[in-house]
């Protein structure tokens, strides 16, 4: 026999399992020095969670209150997406750890609080080892349940509590999340509350939303300063989308939902989240892209700029249109403003331009009345919508409360009209076909009025093109 064919030493036994190999569980579980850290929350999150969970239990007297985290969901096989906690629970409990459980337990004024929290596995367990998702030798040494309660301020226990903890509850009501991960139904009216008190942002979560709209308005041109990169070395839609995500994963937690990088005759694809096309000069290029802040808020603005710098006078004038659509829904942004006024105003704009293009096929009047909207077809989306733990922030708001309720101080909420002139549209000329614009700004309602938060990038055409050249030199 060679050398070569030599067989490495207990080639052809059984494949050892660790944790039943005593000399190795005795050794592994010697020699181990540092000290749990302290769990990564933004300053401020503990006193804002505390002030939550106050008025959602002023909501529910007398029930027991259910939020849980969830987990991570599953991308192929044995590999996993990253972690993004439940917005309900994080507003509630300012805590990200996966798997873990909010229960609010009725008393006599109030509710008492408990956070249940898998405990990580350390030296001396066979899961220190053995468990990939809570093992510290997977994932690192890991806040445990003392270092919790110490930065949130609420009673922490073991996750393996949980079980016994709610057979013993009544009266529960469990969010969303509760119920797909623990089980039971959902309450839809704990959904709808919360998803109402989420509306007003107090001023912690209106700080954490300016966060992340400045380092928005900063990814914003670190992407415009690729573009030239993009087109010259064929880089393209890909390249400017990682520059975007890698700046949010850089300055946030990371991109608060798929970066939108239209060139083209992309830029009218809504959600163009593909991000694969070629950027050329002479193209527009719509920029849909938010970073989400460590505290999970996230900021969520558009702009359409001429990739080579100017535009021509089809593309001009489009955006001229928008920015005209996008100027009178901000100025119905005020408090005792019904919500929906912004997207009407918007609309009456949009339908006015189209009809003047000689685009629509019946009287203004006609398309904007409810059994109209034929200039819709251009405009097939919402023009808005709240903002906050997520960027479509409070979904299950019931209608009366979220498109018939009129706006509060605290508000934050986006105002976003495009047109979108597919290349495909024979309705449209020409020179429009493949045409995609949309400018989105978020807006807090303040108590005379109203503020635009990403009010320092442009949006007229000669601003964009003066601030897109700024950044494309």
């Amino acid at each position: 026999m060679t050398e070569t064919d030599a067989r490495p030493p207990y080639a052809g036994t059984r494949y050892p399992r660790l944790a039943e190999v005593p000399a190795f569980t005795e050794w592994i579980a010697q020699g181990w020095g540092g000290s749990a850290p302290a769990p990564d929350v933004v300053d401020g999150t503990a006193e804002a969670s505390a002030d939550h969970r106050r008025r959602l239990s002023e909501r529910f007297p007398g029930a027991t209150l259910v939020l849980a985290a969830g987990t991570a969901p599953t991308r192929n096989d044995d590999c996993d997406y990253a972690f993004r906690a439940d917005s309900a629970f994080v507003w509630a409990s300012g805590c990200q750890a996966e798997d873990a459980a909010l229960v609010l337990r009725p008393r006599p004024g109030g509710h008492d609080a408990a956070l249940y929290v898998p405990a990580p596995f350390r030296p001396g367990e066979t899961g220190f080892f053995a468990n990939a998702t809570h093992g510290e030798l997977w994932v690192g040494p890991s806040a445990g349940l003392s270092e919790w309660s110490e930065a949130l301020g609420v009673d922490v226990r073991p996750r393996t509590a949980l079980d016994a903890e709610l057979e013993s509850a009544t009266d529960v009501l469990r969010s969303g999340a509760a119920a797909r991960v623990l089980g039971g139904t959902e309450s839809v009216e704990l959904e709808r509350e919360l998803s109402r008190l989420r509306m007003i942002k107090d001023e912690w979560e209106i700080g954490q939303l300016r966060l992340a709209v400045d380092a928005t308005v900063a990814g914003f041109a670190a992407t415009v300063g690729e573009v030239p990169r993009a087109i010259s070395d064929g880089l393209g839609e890909r390249w400017l989308q990682g520059t975007f995500d890698r700046h949010a994963r850089t300055w946030g937690n990371g991109p608060g939902y798929s970066t939108i990088v239209g060139a083209g005759t992309h830029a009218p694809t809504l959600h163009w989240v593909r991000c694969d096309g070629t950027v050329r000069p002479d193209e527009l290029l719509l920029l849909d892209m938010g970073v989400e802040a460590r505290s999970l808020y996230t900021a969520d603005v558009t702009r359409t700029i001429p990739a080579g710098g100017t535009f021509s006078a089809a593309q001009r004038e489009v955006h001229d249109l928008v920015e005209r659509a996008h100027r009178a829904g901000l100025d119905q942004v005020r408090p005792g403003v019904q919500y929906l006024d912004f997207h009407f105003a918007a609309m009456e704009v949009v339908a006015q331009g189209l009809h003047d293009w000689g685009l629509l096929p019946v009287s203004v009047d006609e398309a904007l009345s409810p059994n109209g909207q034929q200039h819709r077809r251009y405009l097939a989306c919402g023009i808005g919508h709240h903002l906050g733990l997520d960027v479509h922030d409070c979904s299950r708001a019931h209608y009366e409360d979220y498109m018939g309720a009129d706006l509060e101080p605290g508000v934050v909420m986006t105002v976003e009209p495009g047109l979108y002139f597919h290349a495909h549209d024979l309705t449209l000329p020409p020179e429009l076909r493949g045409i995609g614009v949309r400018l989105e700004d978020d807006v807090l309602v303040t108590p005379t009025g109203s503020e635009v938060l990403s009010a320092s990038l442009p949006i007229s055409a000669d601003e964009i093109e003066r601030w897109a050249r700024e950044h494309l030199a």
